[in-house]
């Protein structure tokens, strides 16, 4: 899944949810105003603490837009953020409106805990056309409508340009990778030219030791869910692999599939030849935290990554290339978007969905792609970002070229048990990638158990 994981500005609503469940009550107001009306204080959540500066601009401008509607934004990390929401959801006591992710708003439909907005979006006439392709139809089921698009993302291999040159890639190289599951085809040859030993020696050289390795040539994202957004998910779709049989609202997974099990089995190689670490010898710090390092050579990585790998904080110098072509004879990123839920049980239903709409306009949105943290949603937005970034001399273009070419992109599952599923496929993943059962039996005994949830 996408885990933008990005502690607040107001922890204490987490602490309060999961202590006496009390105080952060979504129907807060201020003191009555002059004339005798009454002001409204929405509480919005959000997690990433790289957007937080750009959506308190679009409070306060929405603020000065609308007197007497206040927004008080909770920022809190990523597993924190999740946790507080359940515990407060359950409390009846949840913000009026929070930022929701694809894996988790199925199972707040279920339970009726979010409001059905498209009564508002047809009354005020809303141009879902202004949005990415396909964005505005992840938030839909049986033609209820529980968001607006308001970004999106896709991935793209992130590499260290001195270890490239060092090892005499040439970064055009890069842009015509091929990969298939047997050989891992160019890709796999780069993977293993930047890989090295502890004596200088690359994964090509038959004296490779591939139990003393100084540099990895690639680092896998093993903590991935179900979906292998940053890695696996891209390249069995590429091998022609898809997740459900519908896709939103399927039922019947499909992780026994052949092209999916040569994939992880290809990824199971590529630990054992000694070009990825193993998964019990990672570092317990994140991808990024290791690439920062030179430990490893390249990954693959999600545009909400940007600033981490091309701002000024990076520890090396990196820079993006597309993911490589698949035996399908195309590339394949999922795409992933986020949207802002309203919580049915809210007081504020009419001042919180002002708020949800302008969040989904372009007087947010452009605010957001101006600050070149993530691409908005709306197209002329998205080229606002893309703008913001070359002004910073960074190239990012390849996040958005998927998103331009006919079946580039596609989407992550949505269905119930999201959060079950994601346990269940991650477990039996990381029991392959340590070497304790085969992918094959793995991945039939894992699609078994979620097909079983449905019933």
């Amino acid at each position: 899944m996408n885990t933008r994981k990005r502690v607040g500005t107001a922890l204490l609503c987490g602490l309060l949810a999961s202590s006496a469940l009390t105080a952060c009550s979504s129907s807060e107001t201020a003191a009555p105003a002059a004339g005798g009306s009454e002001p409204v204080t929405l509480d919005y959540w959000l997690w990433d603490d790289n957007q937080l500066a750009s959506y308190q601009a679009c409070a306060d401008a929405f603020a000065a837009a609308n007197p007497g509607i206040t927004v008080k934004i909770t920022q809190t990390a990523w597993a924190q953020y999740w946790q507080n929401l359940t515990t407060q959801l359950a409390a009846g006591e949840a913000p009026d409106v929070w930022t929701n992710q694809v894996s988790y708003y199925p199972q707040f439909v279920s339970s009726q805990q979010i409001l059905d907005i498209q009564p508002y979006v047809d009354a005020e006439k809303v141009d879902l056309a202004q949005y990415q392709d396909g964005l505005a139809d992840l938030w839909t089921k049986d033609g209820k409508r529980y968001g607006l698009p308001k970004d999106w993302d896709t991935e793209a291999v992130v590499y260290n340009s001195d270890m490239l040159a060092k090892a005499g890639v040439k970064p055009e190289e890069l842009a015509e990778l091929t990969w298939n599951p047997q050989d891992g085809g160019a890709f796999e040859q780069v993977i293993a030219k930047l890989t090295v030993d502890d004596k200088g020696r690359n994964g090509l050289d038959p004296a490779f030791d591939k139990d003393n390795v100084k540099i990895y040539g690639y680092q896998p994202e093993w903590n991935d869910g179900s979906q292998g957004q940053n890695g696996w998910g891209e390249l069995a779709a590429a091998n022609g692999w898809t997740y459900l049989d519908k896709n939103p609202w399927g039922t019947q997974y499909k992780y026994d599939d052949p092209k999916l099990i040569e994939t992880i089995a290809w990824y199971k190689a590529l630990t054992d030849k000694g070009f990825a670490p193993r998964f019990d010898k990672q570092s317990t710090l994140g991808i990024d935290a290791v690439m920062n390092s030179g430990k490893a050579a390249l990954t693959i990585a999600g545009s909400w990554t940007i600033n981490t790998y091309l701002g000024e904080g990076a520890e090396q110098k990196f820079a993006l290339a597309p993911l490589p072509v698949g035996p399908v004879g195309s590339r394949k990123s999922a795409i992933n978007g986020l949207s802002d839920a309203i919580w049915a049980g809210t007081k504020n239903k009419d001042a919180a969905w002002k708020w949800v709409k302008y969040l989904g306009s372009s007087a947010c949105q452009d605010v957001v792609g101006g600050n070149a943290v993530v691409f908005p949603a709306i197209k002329t937005a998205t080229e606002k970002a893309l703008a913001a970034h070359k002004a910073k001399g960074r190239d990012v273009q390849v996040y958005v070229d998927y998103t331009k070419t006919p079946g580039g992109t596609f989407l992550l599952p949505i269905t119930e048990h999201g959060t079950e599923i994601s346990q269940i496929v991650q477990d039996s993943l990381q029991a392959v990638i340590l070497g304790q059962i085969e992918p094959a039996e793995a991945l039939q005994k894992a699609n078994q158990q979620v097909n079983g949830l449905f019933g």
